[in-house]
């Protein structure tokens, strides 16, 4: 059953990744910069919420998992270059912690 609910969210966040990652994505990965850190907010906020096992499978590694990405932002660091790359890293690292630190915040 858990495979099954993670599968489903994944089935809804990766396609909805796809879609801001191709309007936002141009000359600086700005789409993948808001998924990963809106994903990172939510999972936050899922985690302070204490889920019920099921519910944070579909919600936290599927809807989350799907909708967030490392191989994209690991590629876009790459491909921007040495001094770009190290920035967009650090905005998208501190960014990322701080909006999951803000959505624990507000849902505790």
């Amino acid at each position: 059953m858990t495979v099954l609910l993670v599968a489903l969210g994944a089935a809804v966040g990766a396609p909805l990744r796809f879609t801001v990652a191709s309007l936002y994505d141009r000359a600086f990965p700005w789409g993948t910069w808001v998924v990963n850190v809106a994903g990172s907010f939510l999972l936050g906020l899922l985690s302070a919420l204490a889920l019920s096992g099921h519910a944070m499978a579909l919600l936290g590694t599927g809807f989350c998992g799907g909708f967030t990405t490392y191989s994209a932002f690991a590629v876009q660091t790459h491909a921007q270059g040495p001094a770009r790359g190290t920035a967009y890293a650090v905005l998208t690292i501190a960014a990322a912690l701080g909006a999951c630190a803000l959505g624990f915040w507000l849902a505790a």
